[in-house]
């Protein structure tokens, strides 16, 4: 008797007022700082629908990332304030499709046009500055005494150059 099982499914939904409770969980089991009610407020305004999404597998919410806009003039930057999938469910590719995703969406925006994604990562944790890495992010600078709360101090600026689609600016 073969078993033919489906492959899992992987999907993105906006974090809305309704999830919003889902995405503070999340939040509270990834990442070892808690985040003000302004962040929530901030993470669900439409401007970053495209770039703050819930992440589910096979219909279980499994991750989160949150990016916020941040423009000067006509150019802009996307910085990525949160990215993290639960550990049981690392390795799977979710992360590799999250920060696709996060690209993708910020090369097709044209108002304003988005030229780079950039983050931070703890000095600490060389799995997600390697991560990112993979991923054509390039360390730029260290911000030192970044983190309060939490030790290491210290953070890797990652930065990624985001290519327009050239589809989409028409």
């Amino acid at each position: 008797m073969s078993s033919s099982r489906s492959p899992p499914r992987v999907s993105f939904a906006s974090v809305t007022p309704n999830n919003l409770g889902t995405v503070r969980k999340l939040n509270s089991v990834l990442f070892p700082i808690r985040y003000s009610d302004k962040f929530y407020h901030d993470i669900v305004e439409p401007e970053v629908e495209d770039f703050c999404k819930l992440i589910y597998y096979n219909d279980i919410p499994v991750g989160t990332f949150c990016c916020r806009l941040e423009t000067s003039g006509d150019q802009a930057k996307l910085y990525v304030m949160t990215m993290g999938v639960l550990a049981p469910y690392r390795s799977r590719g979710l992360g590799a499709q999250s920060i696709r995703h996060i690209i993708e969406a910020a090369a097709s925006r044209s108002k304003p046009h988005i030229k780079a994604v950039y983050l931070h990562v703890q000095t600490s944790n060389d799995g997600a500055k390697t991560f990112y890495e993979r991923h054509g992010f390039k360390e730029v600078a260290l911000a030192e005494n970044y983190y309060k709360k939490i030790t290491p101090h210290d953070a890797w600026i990652l930065e990624k150059e985001v290519v327009a689609d050239a589809t989409k600016a028409a």
